[in-house]
């Protein structure tokens, strides 16, 4: 089993950031969080706005805590609306049912470890950063 380390969380946040540049993206902040939720490593690059910081942690928090991508928290917000209200109260706004929250997986049993969120610029290009930045670091990425 592998382990998310400091070192492949800045693995993540370093990929994801390049990739953004090379799509010529808005400034991002990304948060790696391990599988209880506890922050590993975080980045904001020069000109992310200010609230960047707690929407890339919702996004991955959200991700961890319920086992699925904040995208797929996203289909359940559409599809059971008093439940998510019900999440994101109870959570006390820790959730952001939106793309852009990442579970970071072991590829060799499929093992939760963490998730990656990323806020800056549209939810879906987010969450291919994150992606990049998981597979860099050599983990699968759960969407």
């Amino acid at each position: 089993m592998h382990i998310l380390t400091l070192e492949k969380a800045n693995l993540i946040i370093q990929t994801a950031i390049a990739k953004a540049r090379e799509l010529k993206m808005a400034p991002l902040t990304v948060v790696v969080l391990d599988a209880a939720g506890h922050l590993k490593a975080l980045q904001r690059e020069d000109g992310a706005s200010m609230i960047r910081q707690e929407i890339a942690t919702a996004k991955a928090w959200g991700a961890v805590s319920m086992g699925v991508s904040s995208r797929s928290l996203a289909g359940v917000a559409v599809q059971r609306p008093d439940f998510m209200n019900s999440l994101v109260t109870l959570s006390q706004g820790k959730v952001m049912p939106v793309p852009g929250g990442v579970l970071i997986r072991d590829k060799e049993n499929n093992q939760l470890i963490g998730a990656v969120g990323i806020s800056g610029d549209v939810s879906d290009q987010d969450e291919r950063c994150a992606i990049a930045g998981i597979e860099a670091a050599g983990f699968a990425a759960g969407v």
